[in-house]
């Protein structure tokens, strides 16, 4: 094309026509909350069904802090032990946590207290007496002792 042609075509084209409208208020457009298609597309593989009505989610980590969850989505395959968390976090002292569940139970039975505060003790004296674990056996000496008896079947040949 030549280069005159194509500058008499760009000077014709317009926005709009004779008689529209003029646009007065710029309308903004709201990005809506959406999961992401591979989030979905793994929870609907995972079998999760969403729970509804559940007010906070209060998760004790190990370092003593608690991640609490105001409003969150639940999602659940009980059957898989399977439980989707989705939401904004807060990070919160014991203390805090506790208190707060203790004013959302209302009129509550004593006992549940003493019970609530033998947990947090026994949570507590658990992380004060470190990671062991008694249940799992060692298998290295287990293997030694196997190599062992094979040697001496062998000797006794």
């Amino acid at each position: 094309m030549n280069p005159e042609k194509l500058a008499k075509l760009q000077s014709q084209v317009r926005v709009g026509g004779k008689g529209t409208p003029r646009r007065k208020v710029k309308k903004s457009v709201k990005a809506v909350a959406k999961e992401d298609p591979k989030i979905a597309s793994t929870l609907k593989q995972l079998n999760v069904q969403p729970i509804p009505d559940i007010e906070t989610i209060n998760m004790f980590m190990e370092s003593g802090k608690v991640m609490a969850f105001n409003a969150p989505r639940l999602s659940a395959n009980v059957q898989a032990n399977t439980f989707v968390v989705a939401g904004k976090p807060e990070e919160k002292s014991p203390e805090q946590a506790i208190t707060e569940m203790i004013s959302r139970m209302g009129s509550f039975d004593p006992n549940a207290l003493s019970q609530l505060a033998k947990m947090t003790e026994g949570m507590q004296g658990s992380n004060d007496a470190g990671d062991v674990d008694d249940d799992i056996p060692d298998l290295v000496a287990a293997d030694d002792d196997a190599n062992n008896k094979s040697t001496d079947m062998n000797a006794a040949d």
